[in-house]
């Protein structure tokens, strides 16, 4: 009976305590219990997280003075260039390994130029979504603070009175203290996300200086290897029209089209030699299927010069062209033809930078003046691939791409496989 007693007195004891106080107790808990998990989602932006982005900040200044340090003073390669126009042949190729370089750092500038628009996507995104978190965590802490006033300057003592017990009095403070911690956090985490956004903010704002800076940077380049190619236009016209050289022009335009053919055909001989090797180590060789060959050059303005016999425009004799001249925008893409391995791919003083494919049973095509070269020898490449950028290299006098195709080694139309 004593025991039954007891009970009914605790049950007494807390069934006396104002329904008020119980209901704030029970809201406070709920609240305390319901943040805890925003709490840890949103502790992602992280002191660790705005030290980085600083970091990223420094880097810019550094960054852009590299950027434009590295851009091609052409008054000075122009003056270099000087002591080598008495040798056509030497300046060409001086001139060409200035393009070359020109090119790679006009490649390496689109890279970071593409980089870089992809990073500021990322920090646009970034910033919606600390920006978001930041109105989440404003909207929290508003209710949070019209509650507690609304509730008055006794709250927390309303809290504490409620208790019956000593037991009960200690958990009640534990209670007040996790939630005065818990309203200090959210305050650290609110201001924390303003930083990140101050960061981020700051963070585009200098992506967006690097970009610009490269885009300058790259126009400037771009315009660096125009002013070249004009030069190399200028002096080559400039010699050929040269009355008193025109014996020496056409002895040389000869000489170098038979060093040409002496090079092509020595590596259809190595090719050849190599083939019949293979076959008889396994029997198999490459085939052409007789397809119909991709147009190599798909940014050309105009045919600037087609395959055939033609007068040259300067010294009036009857020439023999043995490819199609495919007048396309400087850097724009050079297709493999067809289906084959590459069995060149280098530099010649009179072709520039040029790449010979085997596409088999005697048929090759070649792909000439190109500013920079993306396949090597040896590599197996597909119809359509690219495999070059249009150039001005060799003895040319402006963007083109010189389109060869060679079967059983001699020159034939290439009009014959592109349709």
């Amino acid at each position: 009976m004593r025991q039954i007693r007891l009970f009914n007195h605790r049950k007494q004891n807390t069934e006396s305590i104002p329904h008020k106080r119980r209901y704030s107790f029970f809201l406070i808990l709920f609240l305390l219990l319901s943040c805890m998990p925003y709490s840890i989602a949103h502790a992602e932006l992280t002191s660790d997280t705005i030290k980085q982005k600083e970091k990223e900040i420094s880097e810019v200044n550094k960054t852009k003075q590299n950027l434009q340090s590295g851009l091609t003073d052409i008054k000075q390669v122009l003056k270099d260039l000087e002591t080598s126009k008495s040798n056509l042949n030497s300046y060409v190729k001086q001139l060409d390994s200035t393009l070359n370089t020109i090119e790679a750092k006009l490649d390496s500038l689109k890279e970071q130029i593409d980089a870089k628009l992809l990073e500021i996507q990322e920090t646009k995104i970034e910033l919606a979504k600390a920006e978001a978190r930041s109105r989440e965590q404003y909207q929290s802490m508003k209710e949070r603070i019209r509650f507690l006033y609304e509730r008055g300057n006794t709250f927390y003592l309303e809290i504490m009175l409620s208790a019956d017990t000593f037991g009960d009095l200690l958990n009640k403070a534990d209670y007040i203290e996790k939630l005065s911690a818990y309203d200090r956090k959210k305050l650290d985490e609110f201001k924390a996300t303003g930083d990140a956004i101050a960061a981020y903010k700051t963070e585009l704002e200098e992506e967006q200086e690097i970009l610009e800076t490269a885009r300058i940077a790259a126009q400037q380049e771009q315009e660096s290897m125009n002013t070249l190619i004009s030069s190399k236009e200028q002096e080559i016209n400039l010699y050929e029209s040269d009355i008193s050289n025109k014996e020496q022009v056409v002895e040389q335009y000869e000489a170098e089209i038979a060093a040409q053919n002496a090079e092509l055909a020595a590596l259809e001989k190595a090719v050849a030699e190599e083939k019949k090797r293979l076959a008889e180590a396994n029997g198999s060789i490459q085939k052409y299927d007789g397809g119909q060959f991709a147009f190599p050059a798909p940014s050309y303005k105009r045919i600037s010069d087609d395959y055939g016999y033609r007068t040259h425009p300067i010294l009036k004799i009857q020439q023999f062209h043995n490819g199609v001249d495919l007048a396309s925008p400087n850097g724009s893409p050079i297709l493999a033809a067809y289906d084959g391995t590459v069995v060149q791919a280098t530099y010649s003083n009179t072709m520039g930078n040029y790449i010979m494919i085997d596409h088999g049973d005697g048929l090759y095509t070649i792909y000439m003046h190109a500013s920079a070269l993306y396949v090597e020898k040896g590599s197996v490449v597909t119809k359509g691939q690219k495999i070059a950028a249009v150039g001005s290299t060799g003895r040319s006098t402006g963007p083109h791409l010189h389109f060869s195709v060679r079967l059983n080694g001699s020159y034939v139309s290439p009009w014959n496989y592109l349709g």
